[in-house]
């Protein structure tokens, strides 16, 4: 069963079934949705206007046995940065809908009417439903709903109220194996492209389907014990491992140690409080309230970084407090008590926001005297303001950058429009290069420099180095090629150590492509994949002075290092030195 492109056209609701081009033939996930919105998007039309369009790509090896590799891509001009955009996440949806043979869905055209649609996929055929009795509604309900009304098993896909409001932070939810919204294709304000084209959900039935066509058993199977192997054996991914036990809170404590946690909106780089709201007090506590840790977001995975988080009763599961998450809506806010940023976390995700992007802008609102760092409550209030769109729900749905200017704020953690990550780039000057050079704006997913730099995963290198540019290139290459295979980030960690893990990766792939690929490739394939974005960026009106950090953290010292982001302009712009 060849992929199929399945084209949407919200305008005239047109469904229609493609042949996978075959310049397209050798790419899935971010390498998919970069290259069709970059074929099909004019770089200089605005996000939500008719001429965008949403891209969702599971990727290469997606909906295989291959481990750990439930992810799915989605794609579009960004709202929240005006640049190309790739998100993903890990779910059940992404692997169903590769096993009904779907390569990408390309949601295209804006209606002039205001009523929600739902699209409903099975191995017999697509149609679009009216859901607009779920407009308005929390996420956390409406997913049941759906469920409830069409069956336990779909993946579903959402977009929540902060896409209606048209909020430039408005990510795109996915089920987690519970069913729950917790599973966040989060970053660059997507959801509201989904919701400006009329779409409110996507349900996904594989029962009875194909399966992913795999051109070579063999060669898949060998490599996906290669890349098993590797994933347990590694110290990081193994059961037992950091991740496994932890989750990806493990790094609360190791990166506040390194001087890097950004505390008060960036304003210090380490607090002894940060402890209660580490991956270790977290997993105490889950295992004290019946929750669930170690936990998998998506079936086949074999690392089990994900939980389910819930209140001190053991009621209402939120899902997953990610690191990032933890961070954002913490220790960012002066806020170090887990039960107020789990509470936090839930809003987030039933309302439809990235947490990283939400964590942020509570921190800038504080920052500009709209609530005290520190106050819970306050916190909680100001997601109650989007809940109810008010005036200052609305410039808060749009995010760091809008909010801090709105409220005359000069330290706002962006690039490229995009919240700064939980690793602060004074302190780790690599994971700053990434976050100054990506396509996508501040991204620690793109080049996770992290692993060498503090966790000495790939090699070791020094975190306050300013000599990064080389480091920075080779890691946005390879995790963009992850990103097109569907497996998860997390996989890098044992691949950059253990060579026959990625052999094994790379073998997965030429199994089902029957293509010859070999590890020498992979640097040229993730070039392929970031020259296509930076190549829309630049057309959409992006330069030189765009790949940059703010400049508060070019000069304000941040303790308890004392030190700035001093990586020079030139080797910023050696990273790719493609823009003018």
């Amino acid at each position: 069963m060849s992929r199929k492109i399945l084209r949407i056209d919200m305008e005239s609701e047109s469904l229609k079934f493609e042949d996978l081009p075959e310049d397209y033939k050798y790419l899935g996930g971010r390498g998919l949705t970069s290259q069709i919105v970059a074929d099909e998007v004019p770089p200089d039309c605005h996000p939500l206007g008719p001429n965008n369009k949403l891209v969702f790509a599971p990727g290469i090896v997606t909906g295989t046995s291959a481990p750990t590799s439930g992810r799915i891509s989605v794609g579009a001009k960004s709202p929240l940065t005006g640049g190309i955009k790739e998100a993903n996440a890990g779910t059940s949806f992404s692997q169903k809908l590769a096993r009904l043979g779907i390569g990408a869905i390309v949601v295209e055209g804006k209606p002039s009417g205001a009523m929600y649609k739902c699209l409903k996929l099975d191995k017999d055929g697509v149609q679009l439903v009216n859901v607009e009795d779920l407009s308005g509604i929390g996420l956390y309900d409406a997913f049941a709903e759906l469920r409830s009304e069409y069956g336990e098993g779909l993946g579903v896909c959402g977009a929540g109220i902060a896409a209606e409001l048209s909020g430039a932070n408005s990510g795109i939810a996915f089920n987690d194996t519970e069913g729950m919204p917790s599973r966040y294709a989060g970053r660059g304000g997507l959801g509201a492209v989904m919701a400006t084209r009329g779409l409110k959900f996507i349900l996904v039935d594989d029962e009875g389907a194909e399966g992913v066509e795999i051109e070579d058993e063999g060669v898949f199977e060998r490599g996906r014990k290669k890349l098993t192997d590797a994933l347990t054996e590694h110290d990081v991914t193994k059961p037992g491992g950091a991740l496994n036990s932890y989750g990806t809170s493990v790094l609360v404590n190791i990166i506040n140690e390194a001087g890097a946690l950004p505390q008060k909106n960036f304003s210090r780089g380490s607090d002894d409080r940060s402890a209660k709201v580490s991956g270790e007090k977290k997993s105490e506590e889950i295992k004290k309230r019946g929750g669930e840790r170690p936990h998998r977001c998506s079936p086949g995975c074999v690392i089990g970084c994900s939980e389910v988080w819930t209140r001190e009763d053991g009621g209402d599961p939120v899902g997953v407090l990610e690191y990032e998450s933890a961070w954002a809506l913490g220790p960012n806010c002066e806020i170090y008590d887990l039960d107020t940023i789990g509470e936090l976390n839930r809003q987030c995700n039933d309302l439809g926001m990235d947490t990283i992007e939400a964590g942020n802008t509570i921190a800038v609102a504080m920052e500009g005297g709209v609530k005290k760092f520190g106050d819970e409550d306050g916190a909680l209030e100001l997601m109650e303001e989007i809940r109810n769109g008010t005036p200052l729900g609305k410039i808060l749905v749009n995010g760091t950058e809008f909010a801090g200017k709105a409220f005359g704020v000069t330290r706002i953690p962006t690039v490229k429009g995009q919240a700064i990550p939980a690793y602060d780039p004074r302190a780790i000057k690599g994971i700053g290069t990434t976050y100054a050079t990506t396509p996508m704006g501040a991204d620690h997913t793109a080049g996770y420099a992290i692993a060498p730099e503090i966790m000495g995963v790939g090699g070791e290198e020094d975190p306050l180095s300013p000599e990064k540019a080389e480091l920075s290139r080779n890691l946005q290459y390879s995790t963009a090629v992850i990103d097109t295979t569907g497996h998860c980030l997390f996989t890098a960690f044992a691949v950059l150590d253990i060579p026959e893990g990625l052999e094994g990766m790379v073998e997965e792939v030429n199994g089902v492509l029957g293509t010859d690929l070999t590890v020498d490739d992979i640097p040229e394939i993730g070039k392929g994949v970031i020259e296509t974005e930076r190549e829309f960026n630049k057309k959409a009106g992006f330069t030189r002075q765009d790949d940059r950090l703010p400049e508060f953290m070019r000069e304000e010292e941040l303790p308890p290092h004392n030190d700035v982001f001093d990586v020079p302009e030139e080797e910023l712009d050696r990273v790719f030195g493609d823009l003018g």
